[in-house]
């Protein structure tokens, strides 16, 4: 694929980049979606349980082996070529250590949930991490310089991989190798395609010195990352150790269907922003300009997804996963508000660290750390799932005066500026909640219902939005036609010819 041309602006390259993440994670969103409902049908909540637990055996001791490196890489200013055989030799001796740490307490992590078939799932996951460790550090370099086409790539051959063979497996078989045996095959063509597309090849080479210095910045993602691990997960292990697997996979599904669609736009704009915002950490105004943009678009998404979640929750999962994840249903409508704020707090992560200053993240995640282990237990105990929600909720909540607070001061933006781009959307979330709610009372609950409900709830949504325009300066949707829409319809017709193989769109390695 074609490079940058050199007159184009950083704000073309971001609009770009955003281009191919958000491709990248509406296929991967897409086919997990597919994925989902068919497991869902094929396999009981337990075995969501059951595989739940072996994840987050793996995400305990990936979180608590974090190095942060990548991040670091990303940050810097000046060219990381001398630094990618350092960062490669440390990420590949974690992956060793991982693997080895996985086998060893696999069964010791089985009989602390009271499911031992976890154990052999937990040792293939640590199988599966010692093959990611292998894969090109090179591909580091797409998401620093803003190639995030390259990334598209890399990253489609292992999702395409892995849902081909847990769908496969799962028809043939129905178990929870399915997501096992997936997981690993994805792996195996993700490290393959990473040194097909990067033409950079790795050495084992221990620099001490430079480990170092990429771990005075890595150090505070490998905090954070430990917290947010704490506050993600303590309550799922909570749960599946007080109340059971059985009600872990209600829970995790929950929260899977009801913060995916809303977390996740704060994650891929995110990635693009994080180097976006290292390249204008030394120009104030563009640094402000460009996270207000950016807090626009996720509260103007996520307010709508958030809505449609509470409407359409417990509909949906009647009719695609069945009546026996209803149980989840009052944990799932909670869970997506605490997605919305989840979304909000996302916005700001990316510029802690951007401008180098990550220890603010780990510093309030500590804070809704301890708010969470202050609920967690009581509010459980006397409502079950409902409980667990309600205090993941109050958890985010109080968390995020502090994460927005930090974002005002480093931007210098002033709170009544900042309070107004919260209106529009709240007002919209709210009519669209009700158009749809009404709209699916008089047209039925079923498929067809839900979907006329949903397009009369949008439509309202979008309709409050061009009011408000002029009256309130939201110019969100003027920001879309005018700067986003050309450059995203350059990128389609590009990945039209590239699927017909025109010889100008082929990528060049």
């Amino acid at each position: 694929m074609s490079s940058e041309k050199p007159a184009e602006t950083l704000a073309q390259r971001v609009i770009k980049s955003g281009f191919w993440v958000f491709a990248l994670k509406f296929v991967q969103e897409i086919l997990y979606f597919v994925r989902l409902i068919i497991l869902a049908r094929l396999l009981a909540p337990r075995d969501f349980g059951v595989i739940g637990i072996a994840m987050l055996t793996l995400a305990i001791l990936d979180t608590f082996s974090q190095t942060g490196i990548q991040d670091a890489l990303i940050q810097k200013k000046e060219d990381i070529r001398g630094y990618l055989d350092a960062a490669w030799t440390c990420l590949l001796l974690r992956g060793l250590a991982l693997f080895a740490l996985m086998f060893l307490l696999a069964p010791a992590a089985a009989s602390f949930f009271k499911a031992p078939e976890a154990a052999a799932i937990i040792r293939v996951f640590g199988l599966s991490q010692l093959v990611a460790a292998f894969a090109n550090i090179g591909v580091v370099e797409f998401e620093k310089d803003l190639k995030f086409h390259r990334k598209f790539v890399y990253h489609l051959a292992g999702n395409v991989t892995n849902f081909v063979f847990v769908v496969v497996w799962a028809l043939l078989f129905r178990n929870v190798w399915a997501f096992v045996l997936a997981d690993l095959a994805g792996r195996i063509i993700q490290v393959v395609v990473s040194y097909a597309i990067h033409p950079y090849r790795p050495r084992f080479r221990w620099d001490l010195p430079r480990i170092k210095e990429l771990f005075k910045f890595g150090r505070w993602v490998m905090g954070s990352s430990i917290l947010i691990f704490l506050v993600t997960q303590g309550d799922d292990i909570f749960v599946g150790k007080v109340l059971g697997p059985a009600m872990l996979g209600f829970y995790q599904m929950a929260f899977k269907l009801s913060n995916t669609p809303t977390t996740e736009i704060s994650h891929v704009i995110g990635q693009v922003m994080f180097p976006t915002y290292a390249k204008l950490q030394d120009n104030p105004l563009r640094l402000k300009e460009a996270f207000i943009k950016v807090f626009q678009i996720i509260m103007f998404l996520s307010f709508a997804l958030t809505g449609l979640i509470l409407v359409f929750g417990p509909g949906f999962t009647r009719i695609f996963l069945g009546e026996k994840w209803l149980p989840m249903v009052a944990s799932l409508q909670i869970l997506a508000i605490a997605g919305l704020v989840r979304s909000v707090i996302g916005t700001t992560g990316p510029l802690f660290y951007g401008v180098g200053r990550p220890q603010i993240e780990t510093r309030w995640e500590f804070v809704r750390l301890a708010v969470l282990a202050a609920f967690l237990v009581p509010l459980t105990l006397k409502w079950g799932l409902a409980g667990a929600s309600m205090a993941v909720l109050i958890s985010l909540s109080v968390s995020l005066i502090g994460f927005m607070g930090n974002a005002l001061k480093i931007t210098s933006c002033r709170r009544m500026e900042y309070a107004r781009y919260f209106l529009p959307p709240t007002v919209g979330a709210a009519a669209l909640v009700a158009t749809a709610w009404g709209v699916m009372n008089l047209a039925g609950h079923g498929p067809g219902g839900m979907v006329l409900a949903g397009l009369a709830g949008l439509i309202v949504y979008v309709g409050l939005a061009l009011l408000l325009e002029r009256g309130l300066e939201y110019r969100i949707l003027f920001f879309v036609r005018e700067r986003v829409w050309p450059l995203v319809m350059r990128q389609k017709n590009k990945i039209m010819r590239m699927v017909f193989g025109c010889q100008e769109t082929k990528i060049t390695l």
